[in-house]
């Protein structure tokens, strides 16, 4: 397992996704494979929600059915029940709707993918399962970071009903949004066999239009969000 690859992925998620995607394009070159079988990235990230879990217990929830109720609920539910469900989606609706020989769509796609077809080949034109799961669990690394640690850590400041307090809480789940939809967009982007990916991009525009009304309504998504992170956890 490369550790140090899932650290550079999960460094590169935040300051520029693109370069992961195109790493993950040379492993296609030699590998012959979209998928990345090495687990070490889930691993490293199911530890980091797990330290997370005990963080938010024992501020909120300092009981040892609490602790191990929302540890399960992090990595098992949110995380990976969550990228399970969301990359099952994705397989049959991206690769229907988005995939080659479509003829619901106008047109070809725009040029040949992020870096161009493998080899030169159309031969292994397939979206593959694995590789679907790798950009869901990718896609969740950004929202981890930005509402599993600094929502935790902001906590204090950004969990009042006043307007200060929602703008800069409704902020936070509105990045979380942008970077899940453009990392998801980046990841089957890089395909160069799947037409119309930008189509993936407009969940961004029902992730502005709920941050504009929520805002404006002065409804704090910390407070849902909050709620949602503990569900089923508090008695």
């Amino acid at each position: 397992m490369d550790f140090e690859m899932a650290v550079w992925e999960m460094t590169h998620l935040l300051i520029a996704p693109k370069k992961v995607f195109k790493s993950i394009y040379y492993h296609k070159q030699t590998r012959n494979t979209w998928h990345r079988p090495d687990p070490s990235f889930t691993y490293l990230l199911s530890f980091f929600l797990l330290l997370t879990s005990f963080a938010w217990s024992l501020a909120y929830t300092p009981s040892f059915a609490s602790v191990v109720k929302l540890a399960l609920m992090f990595v098992v539910v949110h995380f990976l029940a969550g990228s399970l469900l969301i990359s099952t989606l994705a397989y049959y609706m991206v690769g229907r709707l988005l995939g080659p020989g479509i003829a619901g769509l106008p047109g070809r796609r725009r040029q040949q993918g992020l870096f161009g077809p493998p080899g030169g080949t159309r031969g292994a034109e397939v979206l593959e399962f694995g590789y679907c799961f790798d950009v869901s669990i990718r896609a969740f690394f950004p929202p981890y970071v930005l509402l599993y640690i600094i929502q935790y850590i902001l906590m204090p400041v950004i969990n009042h009903q006043n307007r200060a307090s929602t703008f800069f809480a409704n902020l936070l789940y509105l990045a979380a949004g942008i970077y899940w939809s453009l990392i998801t967009f980046l990841g089957y982007n890089a395909l160069h066999f799947l037409h119309h990916t930008q189509l993936l991009l407009s969940p961004m525009l029902a992730w502005i239009i709920i941050w504009l009304v929520c805002t404006i309504l002065g409804i704090n998504l910390t407070t849902v969000g909050t709620r949602w992170l503990f569900l089923g956890v508090r008695g």
